[in-house]
């Protein structure tokens, strides 16, 4: 091999990137010790921007497309290099393919529970997941702010600060919503779209990024929670808990019989059930004397209404309230102004019914009429 081949060995003609591998976002040409040649072809395919960095600037930009690299065509580069007339020796330029296409089957998720007030539950905890899509809408600002000199840039080496900015959106979305938490899955979607549009307004301009779309996949409760909301929900299918228990009976007594080992035992349960099913059988017809459903006593009589207290009225000032059978020892007389609950307005004792009969009771009666002596015996 002579001069001119090593030569030419060296100088690149052909630069192009062929993806394999859908989450590269940046990828960086190898160009170890080897020199671009002047008039060299770049190929940019559908979904790519290449951009030439020299000496630590930006450069050209070129789009999808086949591109022979002179003067013509790379005006920024010319001018730092000062190439005014053209230019016929190699040169040596950093070359960065970027994917412009979208990075699918991005997830997201909070670390943390996000304390929400809510409606229903008051103070709650709640989780949320869900996926979205990014690609690059700036090539430069992506370079610049993001990937600086690493060769090849993967989508999950900016998931981390992606999913904290999805999270941070979705509590701010969350708590400025008031949405209640039962209501949270009919607004998946509007909530997923604000989330979106505030990740955006943090990642356009500064590393040049877009997310197409953002998509709230679940929100969750506590493990407790949701034991609590099975259990009401449960409550709510069986309805009439009576009827249930009644079902419940009719079911084991079959199952009870069928079974040879209980002896005396199950006969007893068996007899016992079939009394406790008769009796709220019999509670359904209106039977007297029937037992609540589930208790094998009568229900007890309800408790004697509370005696009337009775206020009394002495030397101008109200006193009692005084049981019926403590008037006496408070010293009224006929005369003596009462009231008690139900009456319009105070009233002598005498002319209260329920007290009239107790003055006439505790009055003696009349003296009999004075008798002549009778004469001694003659």
């Amino acid at each position: 091999m002579g001069l001119f081949d090593a030569i030419k060995h060296e100088l690149i003609d052909i630069i192009e990137w062929i993806d394999d591998d859908r989450s590269t976002l940046v990828w960086r040409f190898p160009r170890w010790q080897n020199e671009i040649k002047n008039g060299a072809q770049l190929i940019v395919r559908p979904g790519q921007v290449a951009v030439f960095v020299f000496e630590g600037k930006l450069a050209d930009v070129f789009q999808p497309g086949r591109h022979q690299l002179t003067t013509n065509n790379m005006p920024v580069l010319s001018t730092i290099m000062g190439w005014k007339y053209g230019f016929n020796s190699p040169f040596r330029c950093e070359v960065y393919f970027v994917r412009t296409t979208q990075v699918t089957d991005l997830k997201w998720g909070t670390p943390n529970p996000i304390m929400l007030r809510d409606a229903d539950f008051g103070p709650i905890r709640l989780r949320a997941f869900g996926t979205y899509t990014m690609r690059c809408t700036n090539a430069g600002a992506l370079i610049t702010q993001l990937v600086g000199t690493d060769g090849k840039f993967e989508a999950d080496e900016v998931g981390e600060l992606m999913r904290a900015l999805i999270s941070q959106s979705f509590a701010e979305v969350l708590g400025q919503s008031q949405i209640a938490a039962l209501d949270l899955a009919a607004n998946y979607r509007s909530m997923g779209e604000s989330v979106r549009k505030q990740v955006l307004e943090k990642v356009d301009d500064e590393f040049g990024l877009d997310v197409p779309l953002l998509t709230i996949v679940n929100v969750s409760f506590p493990e407790a929670v949701e034991k609590a909301l099975d259990t009401r929900s449960s409550m709510g299918v069986i309805g009439d808990m009576q009827k249930f228990q009644q079902f419940q009976m009719g079911q084991a007594i079959p199952e009870i019989a069928k079974n040879p080992a209980g002896g005396i035992a199950t006969a007893g349960m068996g007899i016992g059930l079939g009394f406790g099913v008769a009796q709220q059988y019999t509670q359904g017809f209106g039977a007297p004397g029937a037992a609540p459903a589930g208790m094998g006593a009568p229900m007890a009589p309800p408790p004697p209404p509370p005696p009337a207290g009775w206020h009394v009225a002495i030397n101008g000032q109200t006193q009692g309230p005084y049981a019926a059978e403590q008037l006496a020892a408070a010293g009224i007389t006929p005369e003596t102004l009462v009231w008690t609950s139900g009456m319009a307005a105070w009233e002598p004792a005498g002319s209260v019914p329920a007290l009239a009969a107790a003055f006439r009771r505790n009055s003696p009666p009349p003296l009999p009429p004075m008798m002549p002596p009778t004469p001694p015996a003659s």
